[in-house]
């Protein structure tokens, strides 16, 4: 379910500027579709920061943290 080379590529597209031509030179179709798309990934980029806020701090991350340094 995890795919770090999806997420690479998709950097990657970003980075090159690709998307922006894309969107540039796209029909209207095909800006609303990259619109909703980029929407849609910083939706999902906010649930996932709350995620993983949840499982570091409430998941027992930090208390784990926590427990290997006072065993120190």
């Amino acid at each position: 379910m995890l795919d770090i080379s999806y997420l690479d590529k998709l950097a990657e597209y970003f980075d090159s500027g690709d998307l922006a031509f894309d969107f540039e030179h796209g029909d209207e179709k095909r800006r609303q579709d990259i619109l909703e798309y980029l929407e849609r990934l910083m939706d999902l980029a906010d649930q996932a920061d709350e995620l993983a806020t949840k499982l570091i701090f409430k998941g027992g991350m930090l208390q784990a943290l926590a427990s290997s340094n006072s065993q120190k």
